[in-house]
């Protein structure tokens, strides 16, 4: 991508420190500029991620906790990660700068390698993806494009972090990891691991070794089945001679079932380097003529050596000889017998004895004495190399070795029988969700393997379960808690519900376990969702005194309100409560208001006499004045003239009661 070209943050200050110049490249996930650091006044790579990625929380998140990982990953063929930041929706990585060029630019420009090239440029790739699986980092887009050929010889890995964060925050890695080089068990979205990183190496190097992928289609999704339904063909099978050895290589790293694949990159990277030891001066520079003399003197800079090491004079391409087919680890290949072992050897020394028999220089006609003392030379070396290959291979370093079974024991009880076996091991810690800690995995080769002593066995020793810090799911929504647990590669258990005075209605209010837990992926964590406040009834207070209206209220955990306004009541006594508002029976929440209104008692009303009048008028009267009317007739009331009456003309409540007297 040319640098030129108009971007409005050429030339800008990211993050207060990175100054940058131009830019790089441009890819489907982010923009690379080239910076300069104004606190170190050195170059870096800043690479921007595109807003779409950037405005994703949960991506945000997760990436930020993959950059941390990458940066405390230090090594020679891993681009390191310097520092991470984010202003408003852009947020950035700085890493590392490369000058020089990639993977896939070399392929363009001279198309397949020789076989040396190839593995040299592959044993640094699977050596900085050993350190990297080593460090709990997965790359997931393993391609010729993140691999990075330094001006001075350097092979670095690049996008540590980055690809893994974005695979596991989408739907899919189909469509983020390069479809050429995806894993199938990615495409069957069964999930992968480490092996996934070595079945991109497997197929990187059928490229480097062909100039051609394995599969191809009009479609992504056209490939993407093709890695899933299909095994990869041997490289031979476009590059005839091409050793045997390397066939099995690329078949063993690219093997449809995790499986079937080397168990780690350490095992692969131990697998390259013994075939890049043990092969021809002509099987490894095979073809190198075409490949235009790589490498050659200012290829990478002046250090191209450190690229490439060992021959760097081109060889003309020659036939590789032929072997016994070699079934591919990809079918899981069991380890040599010792018929096998031994078949090889004497192949191996027939070989030697046609070297040593080949003279370097015609002997005269007539010198059969002096051609007899170069035979009997020649007979006692052979027999020597027979003898001291004998011993090297019966009960040397080099005789077969069974690797014994010590899964589930520990290592001090494992020791002696390798002891026994003849085998030296060291150990490498691993989490295993079920092996107790301290106890051993397994081994790498695996029980019953044949190998040789001198290869020496990995033990695999548990560390327990690898456990997390469970997060704080207090103030989230249910909907949200739960998508965190799930996030966090963790259960949904019990849901319950929980009256709370503080937390809106579907509100996490507790967890179990709480905050801070150390948990193993899968585990289950409860939660307790509020139903909001409590409803409290509102107790029925009419009728009581004020102070016990009061207290009544209080005690439901209402509060009481005395209106200001208190009202003449005929049948409840002054100073008790007439009326409440809201009335009995209603519900209220916590500390709700409960207006009383209080008697002032019955009104008083003046009593007129009605002494000389007729009971009839004086009952009428006194009835609409509010009082109730008692009559009491003299001599049978015969005149129905009122003679007396109690109370007479004075103030008393209303609906006392008047007591006519009649006669």
């Amino acid at each position: 991508m040319n640098g030129k070209l108009t971007d409005v943050l050429v030339g800008s200050l990211v993050g207060d420190r990175y100054r940058v110049v131009s830019r790089l490249a441009m890819g489907g996930m982010a923009t690379v500029y080239l910076a300069t650091d104004t606190n170190l006044d050195r170059d870096v790579a800043v690479k921007v991620l595109h807003p779409h990625l950037s405005q994703d929380p949960t991506f945000v998140d997760r990436l930020e906790r993959e950059a941390k990982a990458a940066a405390r990953l230090s090594h020679p063929h891993v681009v390191s990660v310097l520092d991470r930041g984010h202003e408003g929706d852009l947020f950035y990585l700085v890493m590392e700068y490369v000058p020089g060029r990639n993977l896939r630019e070399l392929l363009n420009e001279h198309g397949p390698l020789a076989p040396r090239q190839a593995l040299a440029l592959i044993d640094a790739v699977v050596d900085g993806l050993s350190a990297a699986h080593a460090a709990g980092l997965v790359h997931r887009d393993v391609k010729p494009e993140n691999v990075l050929l330094g001006n001075s010889g350097q092979i670095k890995v690049a996008d540590f972090g980055l690809a893994r964060a974005v695979t596991t925050s989408t739907s899919t890695g189909v469509t983020l990891g390069t479809v050429a080089y995806i894993a199938p068990e990615l495409v069957q979205r069964s999930g992968g691991d480490e092996r996934s990183d070595l079945y991109s190496v497997g197929i990187m190097l059928y490229e480097l070794l062909t100039g051609h992928q394995p599969y191809r289609g009009e479609i992504p999704v056209q490939v993407a089945m093709q890695h899933a339904t299909r095994d990869v063909p041997p490289p031979s099978a476009l590059v005839p001679g091409l050793s045997p050895e390397l066939d099995e290589l690329v078949q063993w790293a690219s093997a449809r079932d995790p499986e079937d694949r080397p168990v780690d990159a350490e095992a692969l990277l131990g697998e390259i380097r013994h075939i890049r030891t043990h092969l021809s001066d002509a099987q490894l520079d095979l073809h190198a003529a075409q490949t235009q003399h790589i490498p050659r003197p200012g290829a990478y800079g002046a250090h191209t050596e450190a690229l490439f090491p060992g021959r760097t004079e081109v060889i003309a391409a020659s036939p590789a000889p032929q072997h016994t087919t070699v079934m591919p680890r990809a079918q899981a290949e069991p380890a040599p017998t010792d018929r096998e072992l031994r078949r090889r050897q004497r192949d191996a020394e027939k070989q030697s004895a046609l070297a040593a028999a080949t003279p370097t220089r015609t002997l005269a006609p007539g010198s059969r004495r002096r051609r007899g003392v170069v035979w009997a030379v020649v007979v006692i070396l052979l027999a020597l190399i027979a003898a001291l290959a004998g011993w090297f291979f019966g009960v040397g370093p080099g005789a077969a070795a069974t690797v014994p079974p010590v899964k589930d024991l520990t290592v001090n009880q494992a020791r002696p029988l390798f002891e026994q076996a003849g085998l030296a091991f060291s150990t490498r810690d691993v989490f295993d969700d079920v092996v107790t800690a301290g106890l051993i995995v397994g081994s790498n080769p695996p029980p019953g393997s044949q190998i040789r002593k001198f290869q020496g066995v990995q033990v695999l020793v548990s560390q327990g379960p690898q456990l997390f810090p469970l997060g704080d799911l207090r103030g989230k929504t249910v909907n949200d808690a739960k998508a965190a647990i799930e996030a966090a590669k963790n259960t949904v258990g019990a849901v319950k519900e929980a009256y709370d005075e503080t937390a809106a209605v579907g509100v996490v209010v507790a967890q179990d376990p709480g905050a801070g837990t150390l948990l193993r992926h899968g585990s289950a964590v409860g939660l307790t969702v509020s139903k909001g406040p409590q409803p409290i009834p509102v107790p029925k207070v009419t009728g009581k005194t004020q102070s016990e209206a009061l207290a009544a209220l209080r005690a439901a955990g209402l509060e009481p309100m005395v209106s200001a306004n208190e009202v003449n009541d005929r049948t409840i006594p002054k100073g008790s409560v007439v009326a409440q508002d809201p009335p009995a029976g209603a519900t209220l929440t916590k500390g709700g208001k409960v207006t009383l209104t209080i008697s002032k008692g019955p009104k008083l009303v003046h009593v007129p006499t009605f002494v000389g009048k007729q009971v009839g008028q004086a009952v009428d009267a006194l009835k609409q004045l509010g009082f109730d009317v008692r009559v009491e007739n003299v001599l049978g009331g015969f005149f129905g003239t009122v003679r007396a009456q109690d109370p007479v003309d004075k103030d008393v409540p209303e609906g006392s009661v008047v007591t006519l007297t009649v006669v």
